[in-house]
């Protein structure tokens, strides 16, 4: 942790879009987790929401996923990848589309439209999660320690502090399922611990990784080049996470057991440069795989 200490102390200076970061390191093996960097804040984990929300249902309940609902949770529905939704009405235009075996897309509108059909099931994914949730893991508009979050941009003028980022989750203010979660760092690594606890999500995702042809599995994005991944080299073919807009990522490899969280407020002062960001990902990511 010390290394990965001094990496902050050089890379943080050098970016010109971020100036809050924080990292942890998770032990699945003995259950254990250290933290380093901005630690106080909360950040808005934007797309991190997908593997918290959904992923994280799913390893509880696969049983309720129907094969256009796995469709979706790894984005080969044939769903529009984006687009700026109204409220009210949002629902019914997510649930207009009719899921369809497709090449992957990487889609919002598909994670959206799984929080829908889980919550005809009954299973609302804030109701499902609550239990594994960490206290410091929370809907953006229900979190008590806002006050703490970083500037992650403007919005009509103003800057963004400790509301969410994402434009649609923004409009809709209601869990939607593609974004929205605020966390600390601390509270994002006691939920992996949790969720692991429960569901023994490692190993099944393991087992399902083996012979798996797309990108997405069971909602988690995976490595599909070791030697040049944004999770850092070193990891194991069988390693598998997900990344956030504002800059946040969460990578686990099932064959360390191990896993790191790294969260930031890389969109402060604009969304389209992640040149620096991707760097330092790659650059703490080596750094936790070598320890």
């Amino acid at each position: 942790m010390k290394e990965i200490r001094r990496l902050i102390e050089v890379i943080l200076p050098q970016q010109e879009h971020l100036d809050a970061l924080a990292v942890g390191v998770v032990d699945f093996e003995s259950g254990n987790f250290e933290i380093t960097g901005d630690v106080r804040f909360s950040y808005d984990l934007a797309s991190v929401t997908k593997v918290l929300g959904n992923a994280a249902v799913y390893c509880i309940k696969p049983e309720a996923f129907t094969s256009d609902m796995r469709l979706l949770l790894e984005h080969r529905a044939g769903l529009p990848a984006w687009g700026l939704l109204p409220n009210p009405g949002w629902r019914d235009i997510i649930l207009s589309y009719q899921p369809k075996s497709s090449e992957t897309l990487y889609s919002d509108f598909s994670a959206m439209r799984v929080t829908l059909e889980l919550e005809k099931l009954g299973l609302a994914v804030p109701k499902v999660m609550e239990s594994i949730w960490d206290p410091e893991v929370s809907f953006w508009s229900k979190y008590p320690r806002k006050h703490f979050s970083p500037k992650t941009g403007e919005r009509g003028g103003y800057s963004i502090y400790g509301d969410v980022h994402d434009p649609n989750a923004w409009v809709i203010k209601e869990w939607c399922g593609h974004a929205g979660l605020f966390g600390t760092v601390s509270g994002v690594c006691r939920t992996l611990l949790k969720l692991e606890q429960q569901t023994s999500f490692i190993g099944k995702t393991k087992a399902a990784l083996k012979g798996h042809e797309h990108r997405f599995i069971n909602g988690w994005d995976r490595v599909e080049n070791p030697s040049n991944t944004l999770a850092g080299v070193g990891c194991s073919q069988h390693t598998f996470g997900h990344l956030g807009f504002t800059g946040t990522s969460v990578w686990i490899d099932a064959d360390k057991r191990k896993g790191h969280v790294i969260l930031s407020n890389t969109t402060r002062d604009g969304w389209f440069c992640k040149d620096g960001l991707n760097e330092m990902r790659r650059a703490i990511g080596e750094c936790v795989w070598k320890e």
